[in-house]
């Protein structure tokens, strides 16, 4: 069975979500992340990935206190992303109750420092950011383009330790216009053992079994949801 892990993406305290990554185009859908987050939970969602776009800008935690809040709150298992850029952002993070932390930027521009995270907190905490842009990798909260294939970048993690993957086809993301199924049928098979974490289109429940069958284990959506264009209660299916 996939599992189900919707996205709050937090700006100003607020839930929304940005279209291609573009900060210009931002939807504000709640005024409290953690009403919604117990929406979720109360709904059978056991999992939730939180990103932190103040953080992304800022180059370190900022929206550390949601995370603190939602965590006392539920008892969502929550992976926490945006501007982790030290151990110290990734200590507040883990105190404030993130069960997981990813890393994308930092992979990248501080390779050392990731293969560090990787060796001290261990592979079930560290999730690697594999964000894909034609074909390469993106960061800076997808406003800086690499000259960083996604397949060598992935393989290079995984000689590190790495199990864990959110990869995003950047083109995808907010359009609400399907998964990007070839790219993820592609890491699959480049790498059969991974825990891939696909995001980005998600429109429907249709994607969602799109990818459970082609053997995605795992997939964040946010936008469908909150655009009502999947309810809940459609999720059930999914959930044991």
């Amino acid at each position: 069975m996939i599992e189900l892990v919707p996205a709050i993406d937090i700006i100003d305290g607020k839930c929304v979500r940005l279209s291609q990554g573009d900060f210009t185009r931002k939807t504000i859908y709640n005024e409290d992340p953690v009403e919604v987050a117990l929406e979720f939970e109360a709904n059978g969602i056991r999992r939730l990935h939180i990103v932190d776009l103040d953080g992304a800008k800022a180059h370190h935690i900022v929206n550390w206190r949601l995370l603190e809040m939602i965590c006392a709150k539920t008892a969502l298992r929550i992976d926490f992303g945006g501007g982790l850029k030290s151990t110290a952002d990734l200590e507040i993070a883990f105190s404030s109750g993130a069960q997981m932390v990813t890393g994308g930027s930092i992979a990248v521009k501080e390779p050392e420092e990731f293969a560090g995270w990787i060796e001290k907190y261990g592979a079930e905490k560290i999730i690697l950011g594999a964000d894909v842009k034609d074909d390469k990798i993106a960061v800076g909260g997808w406003m800086e383009d690499t000259d960083i294939k996604w397949d060598s970048f992935i393989q290079e993690y995984i000689s590190k330790g790495i199990e864990k993957v959110i990869s995003t086809d950047i083109s995808k993301d907010g359009m609400l216009e399907g998964p990007s199924l070839d790219l993820y049928q592609q890491m699959l098979k480049k790498f059969p053992t991974l825990y891939l974490i696909a995001s980005g289109g998600i429109s429907s429940v249709d994607d969602i079994a799109a990818l459970e069958s082609i053997g995605v284990p795992s997939v964040i959506f946010g936008k469908a949801i909150y655009e009502g264009k999947i309810k809940l209660r459609d999720l059930l299916p999914f959930l044991d």
